[in-house]
């Protein structure tokens, strides 16, 4: 499990980033660079990072199950992923 203080980092800036989001491409369009550089730096959509739903593990993420790798092999060994299952040849 990730640390607390990094899964409510992540929110927060998750949360910046759909605020400010309508006025960041009104910026963009209007070619106002000096502007949107006085918006917060978390605001920037660059900055989010794509975490495991259920642990936070910010590494091994399989962006088409949104978890990581560890807890895919663990939920599909279990069979509790529709449609996957262990291969062998």
């Amino acid at each position: 499990m990730a640390r607390k203080s990094a899964l409510a980092r992540q929110k927060k800036r998750e949360k910046l980033v759909a605020q400010y989001a309508a006025k960041r491409q009104a910026l963009k369009e209007a070619g106002d660079y000096q502007a949107l550089a006085l918006l917060p730096k978390n605001s920037s959509p660059v900055r989010l990072h794509n975490r495991c739903k259920l642990t936070g593990r910010p590494r091994g993420y399989i962006r088409r199950f949104g978890i990581s790798r560890i807890k895919f092999r663990e939920l599909a060994l279990q069979g509790k992923i529709p449609g996957v299952k262990k291969s062998s040849w």
